[in-house]
């Protein structure tokens, strides 16, 4: 069965608070900055910590007010990463840096569940490096792709 009218327009509704919101950049480098001490708070056993960066990171794009302008590098991460969500953008070069996230992330917990303090640290850079070049990746999308998709989440953003 196909979405009600009103089904599409609250879709719409929260997909701009959320988006519009996630674009503000202290929204980006916090929710960035949660995921290491995820993966400290695992290491070292620490439930409360894990379970407060966890929920942190769930409610972090709530948190901030939209921005002004989106003329910075996270705000366009974000907005970029928006546009290739809901344009279906399949590019093997952008999946390849998630696949080989979701690797070393999955081998980080391994090294977590055994122990293994070096293991982990390196699994946890590594993320965060192929999460870096995959959002690198969301600033070009952005740039070569926002004037002619005209999906706008500003007023503003139509003029940069």
């Amino acid at each position: 069965m196909a979405p009600s009218l009103r089904e599409l327009k609250q879709s719409e509704t929260v997909d701009r608070l959320f988006w519009s919101r996630h674009a503000n950049p202290r929204s980006g480098w916090s929710r960035f900055a949660a995921f290491p001490v995820v993966m400290y708070a695992l290491y070292a056993r620490r439930w409360r910590l894990a379970v407060a960066a966890i929920a942190f990171t769930a409610v972090n794009p709530f948190l901030f007010a939209p921005p002004e302008d989106v003329d910075n590098w996270m705000s366009k991460v974000v907005l970029g990463e928006r546009l290739w969500i809901r344009h279906g953008e399949e590019d093997k070069e952008y999946n390849a840096y998630n696949v080989a996230g979701m690797v070393a992330f999955a081998y980080g917990l391994y090294a977590i569940y055994r122990q293994y303090p070096v293991r982990a640290a390196v699994c946890t850079l590594a993320v965060v490096v192929l999460k870096l070049l995959f959002v690198d990746e969301m600033v070009e999308f952005y740039e070569a792709n926002h004037a002619a998709l005209d999906d706008p989440l500003f007023e503003f953003e139509a003029d940069t």
